[in-house]
C-alpha cells in the first residue's frame, strides 16, 4: 500500500495530455500552464512534470514557494510568480531564474533595490479593469512614465507585460464590451511602451475563458488554467470544448447498519428516518474537503447508483443511504466525484449545492487526500503528504 485508502484522488494523466491538445489548437500560440493552488487541488508535482513532457516551456505559481516547489521537483522551464515575493527574496529569484511580477512602481523599485545577486526577471502587470494588482492603464495617467522608470532600473530585466480578465466567462453583453476594453487598455499600453523604443518579448492576457472565447493573436502567450483540468470557468464558454476532467475522488465504506424508522443521524439531529434504512458510514469529511454545506443534500455513487447523504458532514465521517442498494460492505468504494457504471457526479454539481464554483471545490480538497496518478489505465505514482 503506497498511498491510504481511505480517501483519495485519483488523476488522470492522459486527460490533461489531450486537454492541452485542445486549447493548444484552439489558442493557436504557446500556452502559459497555471499550477499554482497545488495546480487547483490535483497536486503540483504530477501534473506540472506530466505537462514539462508534454512540451510546456512556461509555468504560472502564485507565490514563490509554488516556484521552489517546481524547481525542486525538476521543472526546468520558465516560471512567472503571478503574486507578491517579498523583496528580501529578490536574490532567491534570481538564483533560481523565476519570473516575478511586478504591479507597481514602489514594489519595482524595492526589488532593485533588494537585488544583490544580478537582475531579477519581470513581467509587468497591467490592471485594465480587474482592480486588482496592476499599473493602472487610463490614458492621462502616469502609468506609462512610471513603467518607463523600471526600465532603467539595474537589477530588473523587464521581459514581459499581461493582464487578467474579469469577466472573459461571460456572454452578457455588458462583460463582452468590458473584456474588448480590457484588450484595448492592454494594447494601448504596449503601443506606448513601443513609441519609447521598450518592445516586450510576451505579452499574454487570454485565462481559460479568454482563450475560447477571444481570439487575439496579437498576444504571445496564453494561460491555460481550469480548461487544463477538465473542468469549465462557465456555462458562457463559446461552443463545444471538449476537454476531459482530470479528477476522480474516492472514499470507502467503513460500516454498514440497518436502523428503524425514527433514528436520528448525525451531530444535531439534524436527519430523522422516515422509515428503516439501511446506513452506510464512509471515511471522508469536511477536514478533507468534503463540505458540510453538502450535508442531507449531496449524492455518492456506490455500485453505480446514487446515494444521498444524510445529516451533517463530520470532519472526518459521512453518512449515506444505501438502502436501494444490495451487498454494500466494509471496503467498497463510494465515488464523490467522478463517474460509476452510468452515473457521475461532477464537481460542479456539488459546487451547484454548496454555492459555490468548480475551482474552490477542487482547490479545497486537502493534502490529507493522497493524489494517484494514472497513466495508459495503471497506476503510475501516488503522492501521499501525510506520510511525507
Amino acid at each position: 500500500m503506497d498511498y491510504l485508502q481511505r480517501t483519495w484522488c485519483e488523476i488522470d494523466l492522459d486527460a490533461l495530455a489531450e486537454n492541452i491538445r485542445i486549447l493548444k489548437a484552439i489558442a493557436g500560440k504557446e500556452l502559459m500552464a497555471v499550477v499554482k493552488a497545488d495546480a487547483y487541488g490535483h497536486g503540483d508535482r504530477g501534473i506540472a512534470l506530466k505537462l514539462q513532457q508534454e512540451g510546456i516551456r512556461f509555468f504560472a505559481v502564485s507565490n514563490i514557494n509554488e516556484a521552489m516547489n517546481l524547481r525542486h521537483f525538476g521543472i526546468t522551464g520558465k516560471i512567472l510568480i503571478l503574486g507578491y515575493t517579498p523583496p528580501k527574496l529578490a536574490d532567491l529569484l534570481i538564483a533560481n531564474q523565476i519570473i516575478q511580477t511586478v504591479h507597481c512602481l514602489e514594489y519595482g523599485k524595492a526589488l532593485d533595490r533588494a537585488a544583490t545577486q544580478g537582475k531579477v526577471m519581470c513581467h509587468l502587470k497591467a490592471d485594465t479593469g480587474m482592480s486588482r494588482l496592476g499599473f493602472v492603464i487610463e490614458k492621462g495617467t502616469s502609468c506609462i512614465d512610471e513603467m518607463m522608470e523600471l526600465m532603467v532600473c539595474p537589477n530588473l530585466e523587464i521581459c514581459g507585460i499581461f493582464t487578467h480578465f474579469s469577466c472573459s466567462d461571460s456572454f452578457q453583453q455588458e462583460d463582452v464590451v468590458f473584456t474588448n476594453r480590457q484588450m484595448e487598455r492592454l494594447d494601448w499600453a504596449v503601443s506606448e511602451l513601443e513609441k519609447r523604443g521598450v518592445s516586450l518579448k510576451t505579452v499574454h492576457a487570454q485565462n481559460s475563458a479568454g482563450i475560447t472565447n477571444y481570439e487575439n493573436s496579437r498576444y504571445t502567450i496564453a494561460r491555460a488554467g481550469i480548461l487544463m483540468y477538465g473542468l469549465r470557468p462557465s456555462d458562457d464558454v463559446k461552443g463545444s470544448v471538449p476537454v476531459i476532467p482530470l479528477l476522480s475522488w474516492k472514499t470507502v465504506v467503513t460500516m454498514v447498519k440497518t436502523v428503524p424508522a425514527g433514528t436520528d443521524i448525525g451531530y444535531g439531529r439534524t436527519y430523522r428516518t422516515p422509515q428503516p434504512m439501511k446506513i452506510a458510514t464512509l471515511a471522508v469529511g469536511y477536514a478533507d474537503g468534503y463540505y458540510r454545506s453538502l450535508s442531507s443534500a449531496a449524492d455518492v455513487l456506490i455500485h453505480g447508483k446514487r446515494c444521498k447523504v444524510l445529516g451533517r458532514v463530520c470532519m472526518d465521517q459521512i453518512m449515506v443511504d444505501v438502502s436501494g442498494v444490495s451487498e454494500v460492505a466494509i471496503g467498497d468504494v463510494a465515488t464523490l466525484i467522478g463517474r460509476d457504471g452510468d452515473e457521475r457526479i461532477t464537481a460542479d454539481e456539488l459546487a451547484d449545492i454548496a454555492g459555490t464554483i468548480n475551482y474552490e471545490v477542487v482547490c479545497s480538497i486537502s493534502r490529507r487526500v493522497p493524489r494517484v496518478y494514472f497513466q495508459n489505465g495503471e497506476k503510475i505514482e501516488a503522492i501521499d503528504y501525510s506520510v511525507q
